[in-house]
């Protein structure tokens, strides 16, 4: 046979063995695919979903500033079953570095779950730029094999770690400002484990479920190869709705800068606490509400208890002096003073001094005696001298001129021990005596020792907002308004105005406008000269009484200086009180009104003007 058909054959065997070969494959291939196609076997899902935690809303001062807000809080999760030990090391190294949680706490933990290998967190609390750099890491972990695939339930599964969403924290970017007034809040978990809070006290508390009205997000849809959700018409989009914010009617400067100043003044006294607040008059706006005892949120300590109270609606306390313009305005609008009408000083019992002055007034009602701290020149009063120099005396003489149900009716009208509907929580009333008691012996002409006792501040207690929502009459031509503090909620990028137009005319213009006269004529002749400043107009009334236990005075008092300070275009309401300043020693005389509240208020008109919330006139 030639060589040429020894090559045929032996190119024809080839052939013949490749399509066999070719033949085997195809028929193997097949074998395998309906194999594939009739073995029942557990396929991935190819819908995935994810949620989207919302989170409570912010308040924000007027001027734009988060004085409280919540952040994600995110968990960092592994499964050391799939921990390559080799690079064990490697991994709590990179972690440590991403998270910036010391090495050997992150080695502690997995140390510990090696021992039985499953599910750990290494953190609850990681901040949302944290998370977004370790989800980075967990990319690059994967390229380093740090984590390999095991074998469960027939399928080969691969995890590594893993960046969750764990709840909320709340944040107080100002620490101690503007609380007691903001409040603080405390934590909770909810069914499905994620770590939310609600407000415990102040604004926090008030606009809890507003803050808290949230809806979480959900998106749901075919996953793709990467895992990643795709979205078709039939995938579920529901977006993330956080709480309501809320804008403030202070601004933080001006706050700030007033809580600066009252811890200086604080130390000067050395007073227990100061509170000032300042409050459009016309409007109710509350610009600033400032304590001298702040803690701050986010951090409460056991030496901060005493100061979680917001004293201004909290805080009960005999008003002493400052109710005298109330009782002697309700008089006045009743008709109840003749014009340029004379009070007896009863001072009439002993000898003039060099300078002039009668011995001080000495008025007898029942078993009681009451006494005046200044010392007249005359006899007799005009309305002005009973009001400028603040006379226990003529005070109570006036108001026994009011039966028992006009007074107290009347001081009812002001928002004495009344609600001012100031938008904070746990708001105090007070008391005071009984339409009764205010009208006993009233048939027989005898003089009431409640109704005098009442009209100079003595026998009942009130609150500070009290008292600046009744001086906002003054100011307001008779007209009181109701404080608030939130300005409008910002819900789903809408503003909504909270302004609360509810006011009450309590007193008549003319009765107001008198008032204020006299308020004014006290800065500037009477008890309240400190408080004076040119080109601004201010009025005040100052008050000093002392606090009672068990039934007898204590040698602690409390200084208030309540009024207002007008340009051409503002006018505001402005409260001071020091609770418990200096009363013995070289600084005895700074429990008088006077000498502490005065000073902190004519402080806070400056700091008004030094920010551009007041401006002098030039004449």
């Amino acid at each position: 046979m030639s060589s040429k058909n020894i090559n045929k054959i032996t190119r024809i065997k080839k052939i013949f063995i490749i399509l066999i070969f070719i033949f085997l494959s195809i028929l193997l291939l097949l074998s395998n695919i309906f194999v594939t196609i009739s073995d029942k076997r557990r396929l991935p899902n190819l819908e995935s979903s994810k949620k989207e935690l919302a989170i409570r809303g912010n308040i924000l001062s007027e001027d734009n500033f988060k004085i409280s807000s919540s952040t994600k809080l995110y968990k960092a999760t592994i499964d050391t079953r799939f921990l390559d030990r080799k690079k064990k090391d490697l991994f709590i190294k990179l972690f440590s570095i991403y998270s910036d949680i010391p090495e050997d706490k992150i080695k502690e933990k997995i140390d510990d779950s090696l021992k039985n290998p499953g599910s750990i967190v290494l953190s609850y609390n990681i901040d949302s730029k944290t998370a977004k750099n370790l989800k980075e890491l967990g990319f690059k972990l994967r390229h380093l094999n740090v984590f390999k695939s095991i074998e469960i339930n027939d399928n080969k599964i691969l995890r590594g770690l893993n960046i969750n969403e764990s709840g909320e924290k709340r944040l107080y970017s100002y620490e101690d400002t503007l609380t007691p007034v903001v409040g603080y809040i405390r934590k909770y978990e909810t069914k499905d484990g994620k770590t939310k809070v609600n407000g415990i006290k102040g604004l926090e508390k008030s606009y809890n479920n507003i803050l808290n009205n949230t809806k979480d997000g959900n998106l749901k849809g075919t996953r793709d190869v990467l895992s990643y959700i795709s979205f078709n018409k039939n995938s579920i989009i529901q977006n993330r709705v956080d709480g309501a914010d809320l804008i403030l009617n202070i601004p933080l400067r001006l706050q700030k800068n007033l809580e600066l100043m009252l811890d200086n003044f604080k130390v000067k006294l050395g007073a227990d606490e100061i509170i000032v607040s300042i409050m459009e008059s016309d409007t109710g706006k509350i610009r600033a509400l400032a304590s001298s005892n702040r803690f701050d949120p986010g951090l409460i300590k056991q030496s901060d208890i005493p100061y979680l109270d917001v004293s201004a609606i909290e805080f009960l306390f005999e008003p002493g002096s400052i109710i005298k313009p109330i009782s002697i305005a309700l008089a006045m609008d009743k008709h109840k003073i003749k014009n340029n009408e004379l009070f007896s000083a009863y001072n009439g019992h002993g000898n003039v001094n060099s300078k002039g002055e009668y011995p001080r007034g000495k008025f007898k009602l029942g078993r009681f005696t009451i006494g005046d701290d200044h010392q007249f020149t005359k006899r007799f009063l005009t309305i002005d001298d009973i009001f400028i120099y603040s006379s226990n005396i003529g005070t109570l003489q006036v108001a026994q001129r009011l039966s028992g149900k006009e007074f107290y009716e009347g001081l009812k009208s002001f928002g004495i021990t009344e609600k001012t509907q100031i938008d904070l929580p746990y708001e105090k009333v007070g008391v005071m005596p009984t339409i009764r008691q205010f009208s006993a012996g009233e048939s027989s002409g005898e003089d009431n020792v409640f109704k005098a006792t009442i009209s100079y501040g003595q026998g009942m207690t009130g609150t500070f907002m009290q008292m600046l929502k009744a001086y906002s009459a003054f100011n307001n031509e008779g007209i009181i308004v109701t404080p608030k503090i939130v300005q409008s909620l910002v819900v789903n990028d809408k503003k909504l105005s909270l302004t609360d137009d509810t006011t009450s005319k309590v007193i008549s213009k003319k009765t107001a406008n008198e008032i204020k006269r006299l308020l004014i004529k006290t800065v500037t002749k009477g008890t309240g000269t400190q408080a004076q400043i040119e080109g601004i107009e201010v009025g005040g009334k100052t008050g000093t009484a002392q606090i009672a236990r068990n039934g007898k005075y204590q040698d602690i008092y409390i200084s208030s200086f309540f009024g207002f300070a007008n340009d051409k275009n503002k006018k505001y309401t402005i409260g001071v009180t020091v609770i418990n300043p200096i009363s013995t020693g070289k600084y005895w005389y700074y429990h008088y009104a006077s000498w502490s509240a005065v000073p902190v208020f004519k402080e806070v008109v400056n700091n008004l003007v030094k920010l551009n919330y007041l401006t002098k006139s030039i004449e």
